[in-house]
C-alpha cells in the first residue's frame, strides 16, 4: 500500500507542478498586458476583458488571479516597476564609480520615458478620481518612490549623512519625472540628453568627498 500510495503521490506532485507553473505564467501575461494597456488606452479603455483579451486568457482567468480591476492594475504596475529595479540594478552590478554618475542619471531618466511610466501616470490620474483606487495607488507610488530613493543613492554613492545629499537624489528623481511629463506629447530627447549631462555635473560637484 505505501509504494502504491507513494506512487499516486508523485504523480499528484508531476501533475500539480506544471498546473503551477501554467498559472505563474498566466498571472505574468495577464500583469504585462495591464500595463501595456494602461499606457496605450488610459484607464478608461483598460478593462479586465480588455485585458485578458490583450494576454490570450479569459475573463475568468483573470478574475480568478485578480478578483477587482483595482487588484489588477495596481499589481501591475508594481510588478513592472520591480522588474525595472532588478534591471536598473543589473547595469551596475556592482555599483557605480564617481566618473560613472552621467550613466547612472541617463539610466534614471529613462526609468521616467518608458510605457511604465505612462501606465503609472494613467494609474494616478485615475486615483485621483476614483477614491476606492486612491488609498491603493498612494501606497504604491511610496513603495516604488522609497525603492527609486534607495537604488539612486546606492548607484550615485550618496552620503545621505551630509546635508543636502538626500534632497539632491531626490530632486533627481523629481526632474527626472518631469522629464517622463514633458516627453509624453513630444520627443523631447535633444533636451534631456544636455539635462543629464549638467544634472551628472551638479551631482559631481554636490556628492563629491
Amino acid at each position: 500500500m505505501g509504494g502504491v500510495s507513494g506512487a499516486v503521490g508523485a504523480a499528484e506532485r508531476a501533475e500539480r507542478v506544471p498546473k503551477q507553473d501554467r498559472s505563474r505564467a498566466t498571472r505574468q501575461r495577464l500583469l504585462e498586458a495591464a500595463v501595456a494597456c494602461l499606457a496605450e488606452r488610459g484607464w478608461a479603455g483598460s478593462t479586465v476583458s480588455v485585458v485578458a483579451e490583450h494576454a490570450g486568457v479569459s475573463r475568468g482567468a483573470a478574475q480568478h488571479h485578480f478578483p477587482t480591476r483595482e487588484d489588477l492594475f495596481t499589481a501591475a504596475v508594481e510588478y513592472v516597476a520591480e522588474e525595472r529595479s532588478v534591471a536598473l540594478r543589473a547595469l551596475f552590478p556592482e555599483g557605480a564609480a564617481a566618473d560613472d554618475r552621467r550613466a547612472v542619471v541617463a539610466a534614471l531618466v529613462d526609468l521616467y520615458t518608458g510605457p511604465l511610466f505612462r501606465a503609472a501616470l494613467h494609474l494616478w490620474v485615475a486615483a485621483s478620481n476614483e477614491e476606492q483606487l486612491r488609498g491603493r495607488v498612494t501606497e504604491l507610488e511610496a513603495r516604488v518612490g522609497r525603492e527609486s530613493h534607495r537604488i539612486a543613492v546606492d548607484l550615485l554613492g550618496a552620503d545621505e549623512t551630509r546635508p543636502g545629499a538626500r534632497e539632491t537624489v531626490q530632486g533627481l528623481l523629481d526632474m527626472a519625472r518631469g522629464l517622463g511629463l514633458a516627453n509624453l506629447l513630444t520627443d523631447d530627447g535633444a533636451r534631456r540628453e544636455r539635462v543629464v549631462e549638467q544634472w551628472a555635473r551638479l551631482l559631481d560637484a554636490a556628492l563629491a568627498q
